[in-house]
């Protein structure tokens, strides 16, 4: 075969192979469309299928760690000096939470349920028990003198019976009393004029073997990308709480499932009632999980900046005290509770110094989830919120002193998770299976190729036949 020839034929097998390349490119979308396909049946809210067992009784232990802030100069405080603080933790609960009351809604489309949680000390995981006393600020007197410093008679009349009964500022309370609850003296007293107040204080009380309302959550039956989401909580569909239309929308699912084929621009939105709100999530990185790949998002400084857009948070309407910090005193019997990160990390800086011992660091105190994409399965993730309460001096209560207006930190959550061995051995099959599926079209292509090269070289290599020695003689003699 001539050289020309060989060029000639070798751009007719490029020719081919460029259109064995469109082809295999149709059959990848194709075989990607079968994979979504039945990733998308399976991903629905259904009895029999596995993303339904997952999402009633997830297999994976959550765990629960809280870390209180204990005041070590409350004299100071009430001087007008800033308060030190020393964390100490964790206290570990084992959480169970299982979705109970479930009933299927609109043929299908809909489930109802309660999520009821139960929390089970791990004193191997924890250091400390839950009878360590820490000194905090004496939430339900904060609460009180707030509630009537504007009314100088009742005020007075409060706080010459909280002198009486040495009822101060600062308080000292055991782990377990803190979380779970105790009679205080103060709100026993005001119940004689207030029959329905609750005489019990807790920062979770009645939180535990309990649920926090009935939800009626999408079951992405219509669309895969409604799966569990949230359509109505305690039987409605917005909150009440904030000034704005958009602040009260009750948007995404609960933060422990999400819809499958997950892409790395997408926002994902979570409804957290211990927030009282909805907040969203945005793509960080890649990572693996036991041997699972993953996607982890998690919530950007935009969340709780103070900003236009999350005006309708500030309560009063125009009364925010700055980024990193949520008042969600108008659901919470109006004590005046303020939400942060740990440490108050992506607060503004104004707030870590107020406090000596704050040191905010984005590996411990930032909210992470990491996804799988391809199911939406959560293979491992860290809600870390932390709970602070707002003191100010009020001059009617000599109680509080000569103390600074401030954000007080009391004590952070980790609420936390991994995939268990066995779910990310199936998770991981999955994955397998669907990478398998979706790289047939390049194993084609590839092995096209391969084939076709081999083909052209052996043509090209094939020799012209040899000539005489009267052919190799010159034409002209010498």
């Amino acid at each position: 075969m001539s050289v020309k020839s060989c060029c000639i034929y070798s751009t007719g097998v490029i020719s081919i192979l460029m259109l064995i390349t469109g082809i295999v490119m149709v059959l990848l979308q194709v075989f990607q469309n079968v994979l979504y396909a039945k990733i998308k049946e399976e991903i629905v809210l259904r009895n029999g299928t596995q993303a339904f067992d997952v999402w009633e009784n997830p297999p994976a232990p959550v765990y629960m760690q809280f870390y209180c802030f204990n005041v070590t100069n409350p004299s100071e405080v009430l001087k007008g000096e800033r308060p030190a603080v020393i964390e100490i933790g964790p206290y570990t609960y084992r959480e169970f939470r299982l979705m109970e009351r479930v009933q299927f809604l609109e043929n299908g489309t809909k489930v109802s349920a309660v999520n009821t949680k139960t929390y089970v000390f791990q004193p191997n995981m924890s250091k400390g028990s839950q009878d360590d006393l820490i000194r905090t600020v004496n939430i339900p007197a904060m609460t009180v003198m707030e509630e009537f410093k504007d009314m100088p008679l009742i005020a007075n009349f409060i706080s010459s019976y909280m002198k009486s009964v040495n009822e101060n500022l600062f308080t000292t309370r055991t782990v377990g009393e803190l979380l779970w609850g105790y009679e205080d003296g103060l709100l026993k007293a005001l119940k004689k004029f207030q029959p329905t107040l609750n005489d019990v204080f807790g920062l979770f009380y009645k939180q535990n073997a309990s649920d926090d309302g009935e939800y009626v959550f999408l079951s992405g039956q219509k669309d895969y990308r409604h799966f569990a989401v949230i359509d109505q909580w305690r039987g409605q569909s917005y909150l009440e709480w904030w000034t704005t239309d958009e602040c009260n929308m009750i948007n995404g699912t609960n933060g422990a499932s999400f819809h499958p084929i997950i892409t790395k621009n997408e926002t994902l939105y979570m409804f957290n009632s211990d927030l009282c709100r909805s907040i969203y999530a945005t793509f960080e990185g890649e990572n693996n999980v036991k041997g699972v790949p993953g996607y982890r998002f998690s919530p950007p400084s935009s969340v709780f900046a103070n900003t236009t857009e999350n005006a309708g948070f500030c309560s009063p309407p125009g009364n925010c005290l700055g980024s990193g910090v949520l008042d969600v005193s108008a659901c919470k019997q109006r004590a005046p509770i303020f939400m942060s990160s740990p440490h108050f990390y992506q607060a503004d800086e104004k707030f870590v110094k107020d406090v000596f011992g704050m040191n905010p660091n984005k590996e411990q105190h930032e909210t992470i989830i990491d996804i799988n994409p391809l199911t939406g399965m959560v293979l491992q993730a860290a809600k870390r919120l932390q709970v602070n309460v707002f003191v100010e001096k009020i001059p009617v209560f000599s109680q509080t002193g000569d103390i600074r207006s401030l954000v007080f930190p009391v004590l952070y959550l980790n609420e936390s998770v991994v995939i268990d061995d066995l779910s990310a051995k199936k998770l991981g099959a999955i994955v397998e299976e669907g990478n398998v599926i979706v790289n047939i079209p390049f194993i084609l292509i590839a092995l096209g190729i391969l084939l076709g090269l081999v083909f052209m070289g052996l043509q090209c290599r094939q020799r012209i036949p040899e000539s005489s020695a009267a052919e190799r003689q010159a034409l002209l003699n010498p």
